[in-house]
């Protein structure tokens, strides 16, 4: 159990967070306002740290991709699958060559035949 000595009193972990909730709630938004500034501001704070800095992991990328749902035959996901991890991305590389190929041929039949989608 964690301890926190504050005016000669002992308070346990979570009297000091229910303490700390109580202060919170009985500010004005004005007062918060001004303390947030105040910490923002403060080059010292822990605040102005962790709230300005991403948290570690995978960079933020320039074009994310959206998540799809697909069926696909249990032969061609066995087949990516198979080859470890990064399979989803072998899959979407195949598609954009294939997306390539079609694009640089311009068949017109091949264009006229599919069904446009919104």
């Amino acid at each position: 159990m964690n301890m926190s000595k504050h005016r000669d009193k002992i308070w346990t972990r979570e009297e000091a967070i229910a303490l700390a909730k109580a202060h919170r709630d009985s500010l004005t938004d004005e007062e918060d306002a001004a303390l947030t500034k105040a910490a923002m501001d403060d080059p010292d704070t822990i605040l102005a740290g962790v709230l300005t800095k991403r948290r570690p992991g995978r960079p933020v990328a320039d074009t994310p991709k959206i998540p799809v749902s697909i069926r696909l035959s249990p032969d061609v996901l066995d087949h990516y699958r198979s080859s470890g991890r990064g399979w989803q991305g072998r899959i979407d590389e195949a598609l954009r060559k294939s997306m390539q190929l079609e694009t640089q041929d311009e068949r017109p039949d091949a264009v006229t035949s599919r069904k446009k989608r919104a």
